[in-house]
């Protein structure tokens, strides 16, 4: 059974309560740099087992009344169409979701900012869209020399030209669809404002990743380094804080490069920096709730694994680098792993071999049991294991059928015959509807069916690099997906 390692309801406490103290550090008014994922954080959910995936915008929800968000876009992604790639949309459609999601939780969206603005058609109407949606949104610029030119930045040629954001809360919190996006120039731009209007604002940081308090090669400070190899994020020792208080601490490669430029900042922005360190602008409570730390460390070593899987499955479709794969590479010789350490890797290569080398996969339910699936003339593999993952669950003989060859040739002569598709084996999408159907007079497809949510956090493994159907499926199941990086057939175009 999965092991919980990390205590939510202690986080969500201790979150904010350190970000009330930090506001109060500052006399009442505080820009918080919120970096990685406010919601839908998956990668600290599976190398904390027990944090949930929305904790961070429910702690938020907390201390609503006193928060306000202000979200940061860079306007040249929108000219470049920039991708979030882990829910393939733009970075501009990305905002108009991240505030609906804001809302959702009760959250006041104050506004946009359209960072580093330039006067482009796309960039002008996404503006104009914003506006007539009821959202009020603010230019900043580009400043020559940023971040090294401090006298340059901190001046009214250079953060000076921003319009300033006009907030009411004692909380802002800056966030924005993806890294790269300017939320630090944001939060100083507003610190350099407000300290004009005579407000002593405060800056902190929010960053789960690496955990500060917790050792440099621990597992899940690896795993935060094979999540980001292809933004080439080193963990390292903060020798900022190790002078100022003798204790080591762990932080990243460029919170530690900005540091002196963001003191010198400080120092001008305010006559004195607050802070000592990167450490210290850092208000993340994340080590303090770990409450099993083999847990921790199991889950964080399964966790670069699949990122290693991953990555070469991106190199294999000319996403990522050699250099992030040699990155992944070495950090599994950190942690003493290797790919051959996934069960599920195995069983599914066997189950191939056993077919004659067809498509094959493999799934490890959360009891350590591993179900296979193989290639038919009326399956996918990805289909075939996933019934046969169902029929485990819920005890039904494994010689049963769940969708009988009857009800499944009607649906391929649709695919075939009228839709226009090549492929006649079901996905996994097609073979829930069909036995969602059956649900209503099969007693065993409704047994079946009853068994879907215990599919969350089972790790599945493919000989070959899924649909994005199947590969979707799997992921709105909460079903920890690797693939071999080969395509099942020699064609250009996937």
């Amino acid at each position: 059974m999965k092991r919980y390692g990390f205590d939510n309801d202690k986080y969500l406490e201790m979150q904010s309560a350190r970000i009330k103290e930090r506001i109060g550090q500052f006399g009442g008014k505080l820009y918080l740099e919120f970096g990685g994922k406010l919601f839908d954080d998956y990668h600290a959910s599976r190398v904390l087992p027990g944090f949930q995936p929305d904790s961070k915008i429910r702690m938020l929800a907390q201390i609503k009344d006193d928060a306000e968000i202000v979200i940061a876009i860079n306007a040249n992604d929108i000219v470049n169409n920039k991708v979030r790639a882990d829910l393939s949309i733009t970075y501009d459609l990305d905002v108009l979701r991240l505030i609906d999601a804001f809302r959702g939780y009760g959250m006041y969206v104050g506004s946009v900012v359209l960072t580093q603005f330039v006067e482009q058609s796309a960039v002008l109407a996404y503006k104009k869209k914003l506006e007539s949606l009821g959202l009020r949104v603010y230019r900043h610029y580009k400043i020559d020399g940023y971040p090294t030119n401090v006298s340059k930045i901190v001046s009214e040629d250079g953060l000076g030209r921003n319009e300033y954001i006009e907030t009411s809360r004692p909380l802002v919190v800056v966030t924005a669809p993806g890294p790269g996006s300017g939320k630090m120039a944001t939060c100083l731009s507003q610190l350099y404002h407000e300290n004009i209007r005579g407000v002593r604002a405060g800056y902190a940081k929010f960053e789960t990743f690496p955990i500060w308090n917790l050792p440099l090669t621990h597992p899940v400070n690896l795993a935060y380094e094979a999540a980001t190899a292809d933004l080439n994020d080193v963990n390292m020792i903060d020798p900022f804080h190790l002078e100022a208080y003798g204790v080591t601490t762990v932080n990243y490669n460029r919170d530690v490069e900005i540091f002196p430029v963001l003191n010198a900042m400080f120092e001008r922005i305010y006559g004195k920096s607050p802070y000592k360190s990167p450490t210290d602008m850092g208000v993340n409570m994340a080590g303090y709730c770990i409450v099993d730390d083999e847990a921790t460390r199991a889950a964080s070593r399964d966790e670069i694994i699949r990122r290693y899987y991953a990555t070469m499955c991106d190199r294999r479709k000319a996403r990522a680098t050699a250099e992030a794969e040699g990155k992944i590479e070495l950090l599994m010789e950190k942690a003493g792993i290797s790919p051959a350490d996934r069960p599920v890797v195995a069983a599914a290569k066997q189950k191939s071999e056993e077919t004659g080398g067809a498509p094959a996969v493999a799934i490890q339910l959360n009891d350590g049991t591993v179900i296979t699936g193989k290639t038919s003339a009326l399956l996918g593999s990805s289909s075939a294991a996933l019934l046969n993952a169902l029929k485990t669950l819920a005890g039904i003989d494994d010689s049963l059928d769940l969708l009988s060859p009857t009800l499944i040739e009607p649906i391929q002569d649709l695919k075939i015959n009228h839709l226009g598709n090549r492929n006649p084996r079901l996905h996994t999408d097609e073979v829930l509807i069909a036995l969602s159907v059956c649900a209503t007079s099969d007693n065993n497809a409704e047994l079946a069916m009853q068994q879907l949510e215990n599919l969350r956090d089972c790790e599945v493994h493919s000989t070959v690099i899924l649909s994005a159907v199947d590969e979707g499926v799997f992921r709105k199941l909460g079903m920890h997906l690797t693939s071999e990086p080969v395509y099942e057939t020699k064609k250009l175009y996937h």
